[in-house]
């Protein structure tokens, strides 16, 4: 019994004595990659055995960075977003813009362009009109070129997403305004797109080589289940819209409404040549074609901006 408690003691001590010596290598080699990360450094041992480390710490390490003598205060600007790295020196407000720079619209809004390049939909349309008035309030004499590329009030696919009297409403603020209205087709005019087309000043609607033109006649969305007297009053208000499409297209093609009426019994699909053939359009665009006054260059966008001094 004692040999074995001997043996089993002997074991035991053993296997303690490997754990004291384990820490005590792993304590040594942790301190040593300390060391080595900072600068060389003396160890001492105390009276248990262990080593202990007494060099300087990563605080007072001399070969940190630190400000120049006397500088204590540096000012620093806070971005206010809480982004990492969000802190910039102050030396950079030289550089800084003194106004927000101008996003998209803005620049082709300054250079009198109108973009539609959406389908006709009410928030489209609300926009549309405001850009309208807003050009003419800041200069009555000069054009407003109308840039077009839209598919009315239905999608590509031919669904029906807005009604017919968002096309007649920018019709008639473009017949409103004082200023000269200058269309170009881009892409695709179609339905009341078209017409918005061929709604510009005589003389000055354009297309693009590879744009297109398609008339049809004015589609209504669905609207759930109705009562006979409503399905008949829906019909009148559709054959009114229609009436009123082929009036306008009247004035501006010079056709009359007979002819028209019977064109858009189906889509009429119509490439530049045959744009101009209709009167949809009094001439198409050429790369050697200018058709819009000059714009700002970069240097006076960068100057007004307060990107550079003035």
């Amino acid at each position: 019994m004692s040999a074995m408690s001997l043996s089993r003691s002997g074991r035991i001590q053993s296997s303690s004595s490997n754990d004291s010596h384990r820490k005590n290598r792993n304590a040594v080699t942790y301190e040593g990659r300390r060391r080595r990360a900072v600068i060389p450094r003396a160890a001492v041992h105390d009276s248990s055995g262990q080593s202990r480390y007494t060099g300087p710490s990563l605080v007072h390490d001399r070969s940190l960075w630190l400000p120049p003598s006397g500088q204590t205060n540096m000012n620093i600007q806070n971005s206010g977003t809480g982004a990492p790295g969000e802190a910039a020196a102050a030396s950079y407000d030289g550089h800084k813009p003194q106004t927000p720079p101008p996003d998209l619209p803005s620049l082709l809004l300054d250079s009198r362009i109108v973009y539609l390049g959406m389908p006709l939909v009410p928030a489209v349309t609300e926009l549309i009109i405001a850009e309208l008035l807003y050009l003419q309030h800041k200069d009555r004499s000069k054009p407003i070129y109308l840039y077009i590329n839209s598919t009315g009030t239905t999608r590509a696919d031919g669904e029906t997403v807005g009604f017919e009297t968002e096309g007649t409403a920018i019709y008639d603020a473009m017949t409103f305004v004082k200023n000269e209205i200058h269309t170009v087709g881009v892409g695709v005019a179609i339905g009341q797109a078209c017409m918005l087309l061929s709604a510009g000043e005589k003389g000055k609607r354009f297309m693009l080589e590879h744009a297109t033109a398609m008339m049809h006649q004015p589609r209504v969305p669905p609207t759930g289940q109705r009562q006979a007297i409503e399905v008949e009053i829906k019909w009148r208000e559709v054959l009114a819209q229609k009436q009123n499409l082929l009036e306008i297209m009247s004035r501006t093609t010079g056709h009359d409404t007979e002819k028209l009426e019977k064109d858009i019994q189906r889509p009429l699909y119509m490439q530049p040549k045959d744009a101009l053939a209709y009167g949809i359009i009094d001439g198409i665009v050429s790369p050697e074609k200018q058709i819009i006054d000059q714009v700002k260059s970069a240097e006076q966008w960068d100057k007004d901006a307060g990107l550079v001094a003035r």
